[in-house]
């Protein structure tokens, strides 16, 4: 099995994450820390990686989930799909 990674324009995030299937994921990276996007067949998870930390957040819609990244998306941000 392969590991494949595509990069995500930050304009098409949300429609990402509403299509995105419980075996792929979301990855955000930015200069302090790391974001992983899951979604299962419920809800999303939210895992905010700084260092040796993990966060985990569980919001329940692609609106919920695009009003709290806003806060960690900046310029600098590259966002991947796996």
């Amino acid at each position: 099995m392969t590991f494949q990674e595509k990069i995500i324009p930050r304009e098409n995030l949300e429609k990402f994450l509403r299509i995105l299937d419980s075996d792929e994921g979301i990855r955000i990276d930015n200069e302090s820390n790391h974001i992983f996007v899951n979604k299962t067949s419920k809800r999303y998870c939210i895992d905010i990686s700084t260092g040796d930390k993990d966060d985990f957040i569980y919001k329940n819609s692609t609106a919920e989930v695009m009003d709290f990244l806003k806060n960690y998306i900046n310029q600098t941000s590259r966002i991947f799909s796996y």
